[in-house]
């Protein structure tokens, strides 16, 4: 038998020029990146939110506070290899994940599959169990002002009894 747990995660930040852009643990060629505490990284958020929701942890901002020096421009790829240290110590192992980057520009989909290389082997998961879908908002809302950038995930997890 086993014990499945769904969780939904979603983040936004503003992006402002001269910033580094870094989504799904790569660095995007940008003119602007997002305003942040950490390294900004709204995809590697979001899906953070989506594991400790599964679990009913809490959300990034309860495990890594934007009020602690101690995260202050870290690398939001050892924000989700704690995370994944959590979902481990419940007994807990990630099924799949599904990511949406809603950005208006840059284009993203030549850097997909490095941003699933790298979520997967941070999760040690399949490559093909991290799907990452990037969209624009046609120019509609902050968006589509280009203003900022939000992302939605999902994570399913699975433990055996």
């Amino acid at each position: 038998m086993e014990d499945f747990r769904i969780g939904n995660g979603y983040d936004v930040h503003a992006l402002a020029p001269g910033l580094t852009l870094m989504l799904g643990g790569v660095r995007i060629d940008s003119p602007v990146g997002c305003v942040a505490h950490s390294d900004g990284d709204v995809a590697i958020h979001a899906l953070c939110d989506a594991l400790l929701g599964a679990l009913a942890l809490g959300d990034i901002g309860k495990h890594f506070p934007d009020s602690s020096d101690e995260f202050r421009g870290i690398d939001s790829k050892i924000l989700l290899s704690r995370t994944m240290a959590l979902v481990r110590q419940e007994g807990y192992t990630v099924g799949n994940a599904d990511i949406t980057i809603a950005l208006q520009a840059p284009k993203l989909a030549t850097y997909i599959p490095a941003m699933r290389e790298a979520l997967s082997g941070i999760m040690e998961i399949p490559v093909s169990a991290v799907s990452v879908k990037a969209t624009t908002t046609e120019r509609l809302g902050f968006v589509g002002r280009g203003e900022g950038c939000e992302v939605y995930a999902v994570a399913l997890l699975h433990r055996r009894r």
